[in-house]
């Protein structure tokens, strides 16, 4: 059962970086090409940073696979011969604890190369250190506390139920429930600095928008995003009454008034067509999966490990295999998604009346060039990573003629060159 387990892991791995390599193959093959979407400059620069970024994932995949091996190998036994309390509760929660801190701690190298060693050559940073350092505290004693408590819920259930992997997936997926619920609430407190917007026809053009889809807010809200990130984005957050609009004053700063409602149109048709209850939904269906695998493993790999069927072993397992997981349903995920986004822009158009698909167009436009995303990609990379469509064939639906475009950029023929 271990070989089985280590087996799958391995071409998990193997496929990612597989993927990856395409991946950047293609870029720079197409990079070279004639510009699309961007100038010639930008289209190159662009390139450069997916390769960048898809460089770092690979070394990222590999460290992680070096460290799931050592987990598996002495890892966890290592947490068990050397955590001891009396007290059974206490002795799973620091075991469980232990791992996910030390696995954040190794995280944090990567974390910080991709800030201010990646994302600042590329102008994208717009953070200090000491933000950076009291972000990341912030988080830590976040996880420390709210972790401790979940797994504290997770071993009672697994402790006092016979289908204890049952009533663990209800208690974890009511909990993915309230962190959607609070999240926007948690960001202002402890991150970014929300302010009410403050320019009243723009409000009042939003709510016109919200009044049309019957979309109920506790109002619209500018985030100060731009201290630590100069990317554009916006998100509607929360459930029922205490869902808001949060809007980056990068958003803001950089689209017109017609383009930023084309896009806040786009996102309120994910509202209106119920998504993010869908999204919700293939989460819970991804835990469900998870818990009932996890939840009948048999004792053979315990012996195998050299372990005791302890509460903690089976919770360290459970969070080592969740991106395997996550990447075999991310096919099923993204066409959902990229379904739901083409669904989100026609809404969008239509809300933003006779000229709404020249604007969210344009506005699609200036994303991508703000954000510095390169507008090809390897269809395999689509197949695997992408919840959004590509963006040409986005802008296609919205009726734009993108000119002659060199196809062979799209046939998916790259050059392994990394």
């Amino acid at each position: 059962m271990l070989m089985t387990i280590t087996a799958i892991y391995t071409l998990y791995v193997l496929v990612t970086i597989y993927t990856s390599i395409m991946q950047i193959g293609f870029i720079n093959q197409a990079k070279r090409k004639k510009a699309v979407l961007l100038s010639d400059t930008e289209f190159f620069k662009a390139g450069n940073y997916a390769v960048a970024k898809e460089k770092l994932s690979i070394v990222n995949a590999f460290v992680d696979y070096l460290f799931f091996i050592a987990w598996m190998d002495f890892g966890i036994k290592y947490l068990q011969e050397h955590i001891y309390f009396a007290n059974e509760t206490l002795l799973n929660v620091t075991i469980v604890m232990s791992f996910i801190v030390i696995n954040f701690l190794l995280s944090l190298p990567f974390t910080y190369y991709e800030k201010f060693v990646l994302d600042k050559s590329f102008k994208f940073n717009n953070s200090t250190v000491g933000l950076w350092i009291k972000d990341t505290l912030i988080s830590f004693v976040m996880t420390i506390i709210f972790g401790s408590l979940v797994v504290w819920g997770v071993y009672e259930i697994m402790t006092n139920f016979t289908l204890w992997w049952l009533w663990s997936f209800v208690f974890i997926f009511a909990v993915v429930i309230m962190i959607n619920m609070l999240y926007p609430a948690f960001r202002a407190t402890f991150f970014d600095k929300l302010t009410p917007l403050e320019d009243e026809n723009l409000d009042a053009e939003i709510k016109r928008l919200m009044d049309a889809t019957g979309f109920v807010s506790s109002g619209v809200f500018v985030s100060d995003a731009s201290k630590r990130d100069a990317r554009l984005n916006a998100y509607f957050g929360g459930f029922g009454k205490a869902k808001r609009v949060v809007l980056f004053d990068t958003l803001i700063e950089k689209l017109t008034t017609k383009e930023l409602l084309a896009v806040l149109g786009h996102e309120l048709g994910h509202f209106a067509h119920g998504d993010i209850y869908k999204n919700i939904a293939m989460v819970g269906a991804m835990l469900f999966g998870m818990f009932a695998i996890f939840g009948n493993l048999p004792e053979d790999l315990y012996m195998e490990m050299g372990l005791s069927p302890e509460p903690y072993v089976l919770m360290i397992l459970f969070m080592l295999f969740m991106p395997v997981l996550g990447f075999i349903m991310m096919p099923i995920m993204g066409v959902v998604s990229r379904h739901n986004e083409y669904e989100a822009d026609k809404m969008g158009s239509e809300l933003g009346g006779a000229a709404g698909s020249i604007e969210l167009a344009n506005a699609l436009q200036k994303l991508v060039t703000e954000n510095k995303s390169f507008p090809l990609s390897h269809p395999l990379y689509i197949f695997f990573h992408y919840t959004h469509p590509p963006v040409l064939e986005r802008l296609k639906e919205l009726g734009v003629d993108l000119g002659d475009i060199d196809t062979t950029s799209l046939e998916g023929k790259c050059e392994a060159d990394i």
